[in-house]
């Protein structure tokens, strides 16, 4: 049976932009597995109620459902060995569940309040509306107050991504010669911010610029082949 997953778009079913799924995207493709798209908006939790889960990504493979990209991404490499591992090895597995960790918190949560205020610009009126209620109740101010100061706090966000240039000095990738797992936990919310928003995060000159244009090559250009802002 074919792989499918549930994938957050906005008003144009053709542009996933969640940081997660695009995680998941990259690790199938890694794998060498293709996936039927199901295009999946902030107001269906219903759609995936069934599933186990409010959010996505959910993978279905045959008449298992997987929800979570960091157990999708185990799944994957436990169901399916014989293809490219997504590791190598239990260390590597080890060092992903912390870049994971980091991935969620400096990077999502990094970019986040840079482009908080132009992701509802790719929803219908319903998703956000949910989008902007719910996101200006945990931060406790508009969305644009959010985001007022993000040509100053985009500094400090890059002056955080130091450790990966320090990596990237002597290696292509953060998996080493060729791109895993690590690299597609971190290069998900880079994704997630070119596919919403205009907003420049990255100098042209910086290595992680150019560490993201390969990743956004890997793969027959996946990810640049999918609707995107130049940035």
């Amino acid at each position: 049976m074919a792989v499918k997953l549930y994938e957050l778009v906005g008003s144009d079913a053709g542009r996933p932009f969640s940081p997660y799924c695009w995680r998941t995207r990259m690790a199938l493709a890694h794998k060498g597995l293709s996936a039927e798209s199901i295009p999946w908006r902030f107001t269906e939790k219903s759609a995936i109620a069934p599933h186990g889960s409010e959010k996505v990504p959910v993978m279905l493979d045959g008449d298992r459902a997987v929800a979570d990209s960091w157990t999708i991404a185990n799944y994957l490499e436990d169901t399916y060995p014989g293809r490219p591992s997504l590791f190598g090895g239990a260390g590597g597995r080890a060092m992903a569940r912390f870049l994971n960790a980091w991935g969620d918190i400096a990077i999502v949560g990094g970019i986040f309040p840079l482009i908080i205020a132009d992701i509802p610009k790719n929803l219908a009126a319903e998703d956000a509306d949910y989008f902007r209620k719910s996101r200006e109740a945990r931060f406790g101010k508009s969305l644009e107050e959010v985001m007022a100061t993000r040509d100053q706090a985009v500094i400090g966000f890059r002056r955080s991504l130091e450790p990966l240039r320090q990596t990237l000095k002597t290696q292509a990738f953060i998996g080493g010669d060729t791109p895993d797992y690590a690299d597609y936990i971190v290069f998900g919310g880079f994704q997630w911010a070119r596919v919403v928003s205009p907003f420049r995060l990255l100098e042209e000159s910086d290595s992680v610029h150019a560490w993201r244009e390969r990743l956004l090559d890997a793969f027959d250009g996946l990810a640049r082949k999918s609707p995107g802002h130049p940035v």
